[in-house]
């Protein structure tokens, strides 16, 4: 099992486009974890960001945010208690750019064990398990990208074994089709899942300096067409 401290970080710099209007990028807010960190990471490349709970303004944006630390169990209540649930499932149905992250990435799937009596959000097949036996949990560290299918617009510019920030004790297992990357933490951890304008991380890009930076810079791209 590997244990990093990260490098000096390298990336490409990629001027984004101007225009008139940053696109609007709505971060679920179901009063959960660290939504904050979510929100200034997408304000520093210069969106437009609401953290907020509206239906009405989550539905106009044109790009989502599902950010989550903590428990698996309580997040999944607190999104259905907010009504986000179905309105996030629809979003991603209709194609509007949506990012998952860390546990906002597990709630996608069909379920955890850190809470098997719950229900994930089932837009993607897989279950969350516990990381095996014998390793510390959670990670807590940098970890390298092993980059498993080229092409992600979401890694232009982040090349194969760029560091990223990783804070879990549960890992995704799902249909290799959709896996983007993984890193290696005594096993091979799910790192990055993408479908059509669906993508999801179990690191934090927010925590995650430079690179992670430049993932969510792309990840605007996207949003801004």
């Amino acid at each position: 099992m590997r244990s990093y401290l990260p490098p000096k970080e390298c990336c490409e710099e990629l001027p984004l486009s101007e225009a008139k209007t940053a696109p609007l990028i709505a971060i679920l807010d179901y009063g959960i974890g660290n939504l904050r960190s979510a929100q200034k990471g997408f304000e520093r490349v210069g969106a437009e960001v609401h953290l907020t709970s509206d239906r009405g303004l989550i539905a106009e944006a044109e790009g989502v945010v599902l950010p989550g630390v903590g428990h698996f169990g309580a997040c999944m209540h607190e999104l259905r208690a907010a009504k986000l649930d179905d309105l996030a499932c629809s979003l991603i149905e209709s194609g509007v750019p949506f990012l998952g992250i860390c546990i906002g990435m597990q709630m996608l799937f069909e379920g955890s064990e850190e809470a098997p009596d719950v229900e994930g959000l089932g837009v993607l097949p897989g279950q969350v398990r516990l990381l095996p036996e014998g390793l510390p949990r959670p990670q807590m560290q940098w970890n390298q990208l092993d980059i498993r299918r080229q092409g992600s617009p979401l890694l232009t510019g982040i090349k194969d074994g760029s560091w990223m920030y990783f804070v879990h004790s549960y890992s995704v297992e799902t249909e290799p089709a959709l896996i983007v990357a993984t890193c290696e933490y005594g096993v091979d951890v799910t790192a990055m899942v993408e479908k059509g304008s669906l993508w999801a991380t179990q690191f934090h890009p927010e925590k995650s300096g430079e690179l992670g930076r430049l993932f969510t810079e792309n990840f605007f791209r996207q949003v801004a067409g």
